[in-house]
């Protein structure tokens, strides 16, 4: 059985977020966890927190081994972009564009 954990409308491209996911992704989860704690990226940070969610949703089920846990699939997939307005030279205005994620991950035993 696998444990899976969600996080949506992360502020966050999901750009971004894949380059970070593509560095986890079939490794074992404590492995996994020392990446994504010395990686200096924002995204590192926010997926860092959805796999440790993955991990103590793991803990719950009594038949799975926290210590076998691999990290068997993590996707970043697209949010809704907030889109905002910036004034610009001449009475003109140009759209910024905050973009949002949703990552998925899902532990699973070896």
């Amino acid at each position: 059985m696998a444990a899976k954990a969600k996080a949506k409308y992360l502020r966050l491209s999901s750009r971004k977020g894949k380059l970070i996911s593509d560095m986890i992704r079939g490794k074992p989860v404590e492995e996994a966890l020392n990446i994504l704690r010395f990686t200096p990226k924002k995204a590192a940070r926010e997926i860092e927190k959805v796999v440790k969610s993955a991990v103590a949703n793991a803990d719950q089920d009594p038949a799975m081994n926290v210590d076998n846990l691999v990290v068997k699939r993590i996707f970043v997939d697209q949010g809704p972009t907030m889109r905002r307005f910036m004034a610009r030279a001449m009475g003109r205005a140009s759209r910024i564009r905050k973009r949002t994620c949703h990552v998925t991950v899902i532990l699973d035993e070896e």
